[in-house]
């Protein structure tokens, strides 16, 4: 009964949180709620057993792709108007694939509850996170490899985004310094010396 209850708890702040991503008006603010959904689903997560894919999101995306994101978020001067610009001519498209998957959940989630199938236990001493290793490293290896060139990109392309050059930033160039002969740095002028009266 309380996991049911922890369940319904954890359900309503994730979806509250997934709907405050996407009507957020400031960036900063859709990613933090962005950060409360993942630490929501690693909740929903540890209650159905998955402990190490609940360690890994907390780790992985909370502690390091979300601080990116966040990073580049505020790194970047957005134009909020212009994003918000035409947002509801996708509308349509977006209610279409929100209703396909829906639709895919339900045939997934209906089979498991009013199918035949019944849930077995696990055995004595099955570990997940092993089970886990031997199915991405053997059966999704390739696609596995595939998520890791994707995020590499991804983490170049923030990099780039940051490191653009700005017209008013004052910046050293060591080359034309190592050039500086020694007449360009210091100048002496001849002057009389003063007579003390």
């Amino acid at each position: 009964m309380f996991e049911t209850a922890l369940f319904y708890v954890f359900a309503a702040v994730l979806l509250v949180s997934a709907v405050a991503i996407i009507t957020a008006r400031n960036p900063v603010h859709a990613v933090l709620c962005m950060v409360l959904c993942f630490f929501t689903t690693a909740g929903l997560w540890l209650l159905l057993g998955a402990e190490f894919l609940a360690i890994v999101l907390v780790l992985v995306y909370v502690g390091a792709v979300m601080v990116l994101f966040l990073f580049v978020v505020m790194m970047l001067d957005i134009n909020i108007a212009r994003l918000r610009k035409g947002i509801w001519k996708n509308l349509p498209l977006a209610l279409v694939v929100g209703g396909i998957m829906a639709l895919e959940m339900v045939a997934i989630l209906g089979r498991h509850y009013f199918g035949d199938a019944v849930p077995r236990e696990p055995e004595p001493g099955y570990s997940n996170t092993k089970e886990l290793g031997r199915l991405l490293y053997t059966q999704y290896v390739y696609a596995f490899e595939l998520a890791g060139v994707i995020l590499l990109v991804a983490i170049v392309a923030a990099i780039a985004l940051t490191l653009r050059r700005r017209k008013y930033r004052r910046r050293q160039d060591p080359s034309e310094q190592v050039r500086v002969r020694r007449e360009q740095r210091v100048r002496l002028v001849s002057m009389p010396a003063e007579k003390e009266e």
